[in-house]
């Protein structure tokens, strides 16, 4: 394959790469922390950037990577002497030779670890190896540009394999002069506790309803109506807002919502139609969805009955909907347990290639059965 024909694994389709992004949006308190560390001269070799998946921590990495390599030497901590003024943020020109190397993933000073393409199989690895791990000693190896300083990426830090973690390790407790290391980490608890040790965390949060509508414009993306919905379904997420919007996913959590405030009275052939939309090959990505959005109504009852409040709505008549269904802390233990075993039944299903329609209606009727049964 060509380099322009072989999949990024650190890209969301329909999206700019992080690399491509120009600003980190939502994010001001992490910018930051980093930029205060920078400044006062308390550099860390390791950064750890933490928080849930797509709500910016590549975008942030990359930022802080043009940032580092387009500095002046010696800039680190730039307060004393003849040093240049503190910057005031992260911001590069996108003419600056080094964003343009960067897009264009040819600068010298940074290293990009992440899952690799196996040509013989055809797809990219399911893990970092310890070869890519491996790459870092001739990278570090190489006569020191641009001031000496050396940037490497990791995303996703949670994806390397113990050799590869290990591997990794070892740099971190000998780090290289004028090295600073970026982790991408969705699930940080994952990773060596070594290596979270030798690590500086910026946390990242959930982007507010205002910063997912512009991250979504930022990318391209038609921003929808009502944000405050796309933000409670994606979880804050830029990654998964921008997934929903392409399968339409605020139309088919509406569908499901409208489904159960019908309870008792299940409209059975509309259950039938929303499991057949979610059959054949092209509609794989409609049943992940659907899947992932039945979880997302079976949490949001449980949440609604063990606070007695439901959370924002993310559909027409969800509130409603949601306080008849699950009006108490007992409400809330059985939709709680009833999302667990729905979701090991449907985690099942579709490993063993369970028909997607019957697979889907299944669940909604026993989604039914619990409002029954917690009801009486």
């Amino acid at each position: 394959m060509t380099d322009e024909a072989i999949p990024e694994p650190d890209r969301v389709e329909g999206a700019p790469h992080p690399r491509e992004t120009a600003r980190v949006i939502g994010q001001a308190a992490a910018e930051a922390g980093f930029l205060d560390a920078f400044t006062g001269g308390r550099m860390h070799h390791g950064w750890l950037l933490t928080g849930p998946r797509g709500v910016g921590k590549a975008t942030l990495a990359w930022a802080i990577a043009r940032f580092l390599l387009a500095q002046p030497a010696g800039s680190d901590g730039g307060l004393f002497g003849d040093a240049p003024p503190a910057p005031s943020g992260l911001a590069v020109a996108p003419d600056h030779p080094v964003a343009r190397r960067i897009a264009a993933l040819s600068e010298p000073g940074l290293l990009l670890i992440r899952r690799a393409w196996d040509d013989k199989k055809k797809r990219l690895e399911t893990v970092i190896t310890v070869d890519e791990v491996r790459r870092l000693r001739g990278f570090f190896g190489m006569s020191a540009a641009d001031g000496g300083r050396r940037v490497v990426i990791v995303d996703a830090a949670d994806e390397m394999n113990p050799s590869a973690a290990n591997a990794l390790l070892k740099l971190l407790e000998e780090p290289p002069a004028n090295a600073t290391l970026l982790l991408v980490s969705h699930q940080p608890a994952r990773l060596l506790p070594t290596i979270r040790s030798r690590c500086r965390e910026l946390r990242l949060s959930a982007l507010a309803p205002g910063a997912i509508a512009e991250a979504l414009a930022a990318a391209g993306q038609e921003v929808p109506a009502d944000p405050v919905a796309l933000a409670e379904l994606s979880g804050g997420s830029v990654g998964e807002a921008i997934r929903l919007a392409q399968l339409d996913g605020l139309a088919l959590y509406a569908e499901l919502v409208a489904l159960f405030a019908g309870h008792p009275r299940l409209d059975r052939a509309r259950a039938i139609r929303l499991a057949q939309a979610a059959a054949g090959r092209e509609a794989e990505a409609r049943f992940d969805l659907t899947l992932r959005l039945i979880g997302l109504l079976l949490a949001r009852l449980a949440r609604t009955g063990a606070t007695g409040t439901p959370p924002p709505e993310a559909a027409p008549g969800e509130a409603a909907m949601l306080a008849r269904l699950a009006p108490t802390p007992t409400a809330a233990r059985g939709w709680a347990e009833a999302a667990q075993a729905l979701t090991a039944r449907a985690r099942t299903g579709k490993a063993v290639n369970l028909d997607p329609a019957s697979l889907i209606l299944d669940t909604v009727l026993r989604m039914d059965e619990t409002a029954g049964r917690l009801a009486a």
